[in-house]
C-alpha cells in the first residue's frame, strides 16, 4: 500500500487518479503507523513551504519521515520541505536534501511563477529509467532548489535548477509527475518499482 501523506497541502485528486491508473493501491493518511508500514510514501505539496512545515510539525511527521527506510517521494512543495530551508516564509525544513530553496528573481521576460511544460536533463537515477533526456514535464512553482550534491535532474528558468533530488531512499520532484502525461506516468511507475 502507498501512503499519500495528508497534511492539507496536496493536490490529491490528480495524484490519486494517476496512481489508480497504474493499478496501485493507495491511501491518504496522516496516521504515523500506516505511514511507517507503507511500501512507498508520497509527500505531495501545493502551497506555502512555511505553512506546510507547520502542518507537518503539528502532526509530528518530520521525525517519522526521517526514519522511513522505504522509498519516499516529495512532489513540488513536498520536495521543498525535504530541503534544509526555504525562503518562502523563512521556513526551517526537514534537512533531508542538502539544498536551500530560493525564490526565482523577477527579470524582464521571465514569468514567476514558472508555470507550464519544461524540459528536464541530466537524468541520473532509476527514477528516470526509460525517460529521454529533454523530455517535457509540468511545473508550477515560484521557489526552487539550486543545483546541489543531491541533484538528479535539472531544468532551466532561465538559470539551471534542480528538477529532482535524491538522498538515500528519499526522492523529490519539483515538477508534478501526476500532471506530466506519459512521461510523468513512467516516472511514477519507476518510483513504485523501487
Amino acid at each position: 500500500m502507498i501512503a499519500i501523506i495528508d497534511y492539507n497541502m496536496g493536490n490529491i485528486r490528480s495524484l490519486g487518479n494517476a496512481l489508480s491508473r497504474l493499478g496501485a493501491e493507495w491511501e491518504l493518511t496522516s496516521n504515523l503507523e500506516k505511514i511507517m508500514k507503507a511500501s512507498h510514501v508520497i509527500l505531495p505539496g501545493v502551497g506555502n513551504a512555511s505553512e506546510a512545515m507547520d502542518n507537518l510539525r503539528r502532526l509530528h511527521l518530520p521525525e517519522v519521515i526521517w526514519k522511513l527506510r522505504h522509498p519516499v517521494l516529495g512532489i513540488c512543495v513536498g520536495m521543498q520541505v525535504m530541503c534544509r530551508t526555504s525562503e518562502e516564509g523563512n521556513a526551517e525544513c526537514m534537512g533531508i536534501f542538502d539544498a536551500h530553496v530560493k525564490r526565482f528573481k523577477e527579470q524582464p521576460g521571465i514569468k514567476v511563477p514558472h508555470m507550464g511544460w519544461s524540459r528536464i536533463s541530466n537524468l541520473e537515477s532509476k527514477l528516470f529509467k526509460g525517460i529521454d533526456k529533454g523530455a517535457y514535464v509540468y511545473f508550477v512553482h515560484s521557489y526552487y532548489a539550486p543545483l546541489c550534491p543531491d541533484t538528479i535532474a535539472t531544468a532551466r528558468h532561465p538559470e539551471m535548477f534542480s528538477a529532482a533530488l535524491k538522498y538515500e531512499n528519499f526522492y523529490g520532484s519539483q515538477f508534478h509527475p501526476e500532471k506530466s502525461g506519459p512521461v510523468g506516468e513512467q516516472i511514477l511507475r519507476n518510483f513504485l518499482s523501487l
